[in-house]
């Protein structure tokens, strides 16, 4: 059988030879010889290798972020830092709670598993367990301080309008001698510094739910106290800057939750600048942080080890550049 009896007829292929050209200096570019790195020596200070990256994508969006939060802070307003755990476990508490005494950040809401890790660095100058292991024993999260010491915070945290933020500080600050790494504690540094700052959980997400002593209502109570602490922090956010650093699901639910009722309560909250900073764009940060209550939203996509010590320096010296003008 011939293959025109087996087969439709295809298509003649195009002439190319009829296409249309134009200049290249006719052409809208995106890219420039201004766009291009500028290899630093090894012995170069931090402020010539970041004058030297190329001015394009994530660099842009990181000075982007840098400018708007030294903008808000020169001006007085409010920079909110939302942590998740990896951020506490990959060693950057000392870093945060830096940035608070320098004037970056304003105010920290962590998630549980961050207050967690904080805590454990406090009282032994180290943190997290390999779940695989322990989980198949039943040990996982099973750890007899840890579990003692927020028994004690929720408690604590539970009563008239303390807070567990507030309460997990409190009891780092009179255990002195008893946490002798303390000065490792993002929470209790920045809360000496004057910082708010909230821890909110949901029932069930930590392994101190799960413990002999665990108080339910008592839990409850703490972080619903630091619910409503949050969106008195969120009601003066005009002009200010949110920063979501690796929660990927609690942190951005609770920070939209608080917008909404600052909103009702008849704070505007405009003018609001947010940033996701992770290793992956989740669905919830991206719709709960960067689009739905901002007018503007920056997304940072990598390691936070690498990211928030860049932005911190960045940050920093453009704040010092406005203070320096006044």
């Amino acid at each position: 059988m011939s293959e025109s009896e087996s087969l439709p007829p295809s298509l003649p292929p195009l002439d190319l030879e009829r296409l249309r050209t134009y200049s290249i200096g006719e052409r809208e570019h995106l890219v420039s010889s201004h766009h291009m790195a500028r290899p630093v020596d090894p012995g170069a200070s931090l402020a010539e290798f970041l004058d030297a990256l190329p001015p394009i994508l994530a660099v842009e969006r990181l000075r982007e972020l840098a400018e708007a939060m030294a903008t808000a802070r020169a001006a007085g307003r409010r920079v909110l830092c939302g942590l998740g755990g990896h951020v506490i476990k990959v060693g950057l508490g000392p870093l945060v709670a830096a940035m608070v005494r320098e004037g970056l950040i304003s105010d920290l809401c962590l998630n549980g598993a961050a207050a967690i890790h904080d805590f454990e660095l406090a009282l032994i100058g180290k943190t997290s367990e390999k779940v695989s292991e322990t989980l198949a024993d039943g040990r996982f999260g099973m750890i007899e301080e840890t579990a003692a010491f927020f028994a004690r915070a929720f408690a604590r945290g539970a009563e008239g309008e303390v807070g567990l933020g507030r309460g997990v500080a409190l009891e780092i600050e009179e255990r002195g001698e008893e946490l002798p790494h303390r000065e490792h504690s993002l929470l209790w540094q920045a809360a000496r510094a004057g910082a708010q700052v909230t821890v909110h959980v949901a029932l069930g997400t930590d392994t101190v739910h799960a413990v002999p002593g665990a108080d339910g209502a008592a839990i409850g109570q703490a972080t619903w106290l630091d619910f409503r602490r949050l969106a008195a922090v969120v009601a003066e956010l005009d002009g200010g800057v949110y920063l979501n650093v690796g929660s990927a699901v609690v942190l951005p639910e609770v920070f939209l939750k608080a917008v909404a009722v600052a909103r009702n309560l008849g704070h505007p909250v405009a003018d609001l600048t947010t940033a996701n900073l992770d290793m992956i764009q989740h669905y919830r940060p991206r719709r709960n942080v960067l689009e739905r209550p901002a007018a503007r939203g920056i997304a940072l996509t990598g390691h936070h080890e690498l990211l928030l010590p860049l932005l911190r320096v960045e940050a920093l010296r453009r704040l010092e550049a406005k203070r320096a003008e006044r």
